[in-house]
């Protein structure tokens, strides 16, 4: 048994010493070899440079310096035939030979002086990065199909937090941008980190414009957490450069913070945690409204979750807007088909508090209106890639004594009473049109043939009397045909939607006049301030049918030359059918000024769908074949071809000139 010992303690002590000598072999080995191998890497990333995107990239200098140091000069990436993209004269970096080992690169340290990266475009052929956008080459035998969301999310995180170095100073770099002569250029005159401390100092200079900026707050990369503040050295408010220039777009805050709490996985998934919060956020493009649109605090609290077959948001996130706060749901899932879900729930709030916590500038029809009560809101949204048609679009308002005590600038109560209206045409007020009995032309509610208005409801909105502003059903199918399709090929407006455009709105096509609309609707609607029958018969007094003309009473004159009860059933269907484009109402016809038969069949269509729900009687369609002779002034617009006309046997060309004499002129 001694023997047996004495051997077992023996071989452990030679292969402790064995083991020993090796670890120090390959330690001297290495320290007498590094450079060489840094030489090496070096000399790879030169090929890859050359070989995949055309471009010359060199170092003057680079060593080992102490235990796991790297010094690193003179270092440039050229595009061929391009601007200079990064100039680097000196970099100073440590290496934790650790993780290399286990084939991860995590940097200690970190110094930079004197530097910048160029981004130029000069011509049509691109920027001076173009070549670096195309997508890397891969393996053919490599796949990452076994590779969930998670795992992937998490490996991406680590490689990027481990390029942070714990201890960083940076010195006199900058970001320069040259885009045709727009220029900016980002000066980062310092920036420490140090005992998970951040904080840089950035001149931004674009024009005349000069700025000073400042990050500064908690940075632990190793720790996955952050929490930074952006802000300007003085009062004023940061603005974006760049994309004001580029995109006509202004854009700025006050301050930014960006805090992430925790970054882990658990049970498969990862979980990231933090908020985002932004004050004094501004905002200008003519697609957005014609004024600065301004948020004076707005905060996201989020919880994202990355699973095997899913990414989402969870529904413990909370969006707050000034005072009113929204909690969101979004997922996105390919675990057996790809599923796109979206669920908005704003609860039991204030209405006031809404009211006040609209951006600025963005409802300005709203500004100065104040209201009692409360509401609730739900939005539920589900789309099935594999199945388009089975959609969920869902959206409910709950109410608690919600009532509007005074309104802003849009006065919705002048519906009821006498009101001068003039239409908006690419920014300028049309002339003035009288919506009252004073009106020669205005046509009262009993003196629209009932032909006319179901022809309308028919063709625009046929649930008119029965919904409150909005049919949900209408905005699922809009959705589904405007996927399936990929381009906004179907609308969902109703009657009110267009009424409220007409006399409230502009027509300028922003996303301050959508939101607007919609809003303005549903108070409309919901707190029964004009009556269907009143609204319906505004409606047909102000809309456009055709080029200046206003109203059911002017365009029965300007196409028939008679009053609104006289038309007859196929020129009701025709009014109603030019009424999305009004003023290309002569493309309907041929040269003979006759309606074209995509046009007839269209009103047939009409016609029938009229007959079928019971809105006019078999006896109504008698003499009805989806044509129409028009009479009156709009007959000028239409591009006949008169010496085709002249050479056909068939007309009389004394009556023809009698008619054209007496009916156009």
């Amino acid at each position: 048994m001694q023997k047996i010992k004495f051997n077992t303690k023996k071989i452990l002590r030679w292969g402790l010493i064995s083991v020993a000598t090796i670890v120090v072999l390959a330690v001297v080995g290495f320290f007498g070899f590094r450079n060489m191998v840094l030489q090496k890497v070096i000399a790879k990333v030169q090929h890859k440079m050359e070989a995949d995107y055309n471009s010359t990239f060199t170092v003057k200098e680079a060593k080992f310096s102490g235990l796991n140091g790297i010094s690193v000069k003179g270092i440039t990436l050229v595009p061929k035939g391009a601007d200079t993209l990064l100039n680097i004269q000196e970099l100073n970096t440590s290496v934790s030979l650790g993780k290399i080992i286990f084939g991860n690169v995590q940097l200690g340290t970190l110094t930079m002086k004197n530097g910048y990266v160029q981004i130029v475009k000069k011509d049509s052929l691109g920027w001076n990065f173009r070549a670096f956008l195309k997508s890397p080459k891969k393996d053919e035998d490599s796949s990452d199909t076994e590779r969930d969301y998670a795992d992937r999310a998490y490996n991406i995180i680590n490689k990027a937090l481990n390029l942070i170095p714990t201890d960083m100073v940076l010195q006199n770099l900058a970001l320069r941008v040259d885009d045709m002569g727009r220029k900016v250029n980002l000066n980062l005159s310092t920036l420490k980190l140090a005992d998970e401390q951040l904080e840089s100092s950035i001149t931004v200079v674009e024009d005349s414009l000069t700025q000073h900026w400042k990050v500064k707050g908690l940075a632990d990369p190793r720790g996955h957490k952050c929490d930074l503040k952006f802000f300007n050295t003085d009062t004023t408010r940061i603005m974006v450069p760049y994309i004001s220039q580029r995109y006509n777009l202004k854009s700025g805050f006050k301050a930014i913070q960006l805090k992430v709490d925790g970054i882990e996985m658990d049970g498969g998934e990862l979980h990231v945690d933090g908020f985002a919060a932004i004050e004094n956020f501004m905002v200008n493009h003519p697609r957005v409204a014609q004024k600065d649109v301004v948020i004076d605090n707005a905060r996201f609290d989020y919880h994202i979750l990355f699973g095997g077959d899913f990414i989402a948001l969870d529904s413990t996130s909370t969006v707050q807007l000034n005072k009113l706060k929204v909690h969101p749901f979004a997922k996105y899932s390919v675990e057996e088909d790809t599923i796109y879900q979206l669920k908005v729930n704003i609860p039991k709030t204030a209405a006031q508090d809404f009211i006040v916590s609209l951006p600025r500038g963005l409802f300005t029809n709203f500004e100065g209106m104040e209201a009692e009560g409360s509401f609730s809101y739900r939005l539920d949204f589900l789309y099935n890639k594999n199945k388009p048609s089975a959609l969920v679009f869902d959206s409910s308002l709950q109410k608690d004594g919600l009532k509007i005590t005074k309104y802003g600038e849009a006065d919705l109560g002048k519906l009821n009473g006498t009101f001068t209206y003039r239409a908006m045409e690419d920014g300028r007020a049309q002339r003035a049109v009288l919506v009252g009995p004073e009106n020669p032309n205005y046509t009262s509610f009993d003196q629209i043939p009932e032909a006319m208005r179901a022809a309308v409801l028919t063709s625009e909105d046929p649930s008119f009397f029965n919904h409150r502003g909005f049919i949900t059903e209408a905005f699922r199918q809009s959705i589904i045909k405007n996927i399936k399709t990929k381009k906004f090929a179907r609308g969902a407006s109703t009657i009110s939607m267009q009424l409220v455009k007409n006399v409230f709105l502009t027509r300028e096509k922003t996303l301050s006049r959508k939101l607007e609309e919609i809003l303005l609707v549903y108070i409309l609607e919901n707190n029964r301030i004009a009556s269907k029958q009143r609204m319906l018969e505004v409606y047909f007094n102000v809309i456009e049918w055709g080029p200046d003309v206003y109203g059911i009473g002017e365009a029965s004159h300007y196409y028939f030359e008679k009053a609104p009860m006289s038309l007859t059933l196929d020129e009701c269907i025709y009014l109603a059918s030019i009424i999305p484009s009004p003023k290309k109402f002569n493309w309907k016809f041929d040269t003979a000024g006759d309606l074209k038969p995509y046009a007839v069949k269209h009103n047939k269509y009409i016609r029938d769908l009229m007959l079928r729900r019971g809105l006019i009687t078999p006896e109504d369609t008698l003499g009805q074949n989806g044509q129409v002779a028009i009479t009156g002034p709009g007959r000028s617009r239409i591009k006949i071809d008169y010496e085709n006309l002249f050479a056909a046997d068939s007309i009389d060309m004394d009556e023809f000139f009698f008619d054209l004499g007496k009916k156009v002129y």
